[in-house]
């Protein structure tokens, strides 16, 4: 398990299969510390998680392809439909009670393309500004080019 979330056990969708599943780059530090802080969120433990790097990810969605889920993190409702990056963080919104208050301003009409636009920057600059002095595994260096 992460450093980031040592502390804090992630659900699997094994261990809670009606929930959402986030999948996530549990290679990033800047993830796998949002991710622990959404197990507080999810005070109505509606979420499992799953690092887009586990064997669980291709067995059980194969239409999402490593590239794609590189780019943004992906959730899986309880409906199998996908939600996105940015679209993702809104679904949150929505979905996850003490996030409502976050809920108009990204519903704000005509926002979207902005936050596609900011989680876009952040995704792609991640491995960059989530590295420490020392960096697990060469990832930042791998993902940071």
């Amino acid at each position: 398990m992460n450093r980031a979330t040592a502390s804090t056990h992630l659900p699997t969708p094994d261990e809670r299969p009606e929930s959402d599943v986030v999948i996530y780059d549990g290679d990033c530090r800047i993830c796998t510390r949002q991710v622990g802080r959404l197990v507080w969120w999810d005070c109505q433990k509606r979420l499992s998680y799953l690092s887009l790097h586990a064997p669980a990810v291709v067995e059980r969605y194969p239409d999402l392809s490593h590239d794609r889920l590189m780019q943004e993190m992906f959730i899986v409702d309880h409906r199998g439909r996908r939600h996105g990056g940015a679209e993702a963080v809104r679904y949150l919104t929505l979905r996850l009670r003490r996030l409502w208050w976050l809920a108009p301003l990204l519903y704000f009409p005509g926002s979207l393309p902005v936050w596609r636009f900011l989680y876009r920057q952040i995704a792609r600059n991640r491995y960059r500004w989530g590295k420490t002095v020392h960096c697990d595994g060469g990832t930042c260096h791998l993902h940071g080019r």
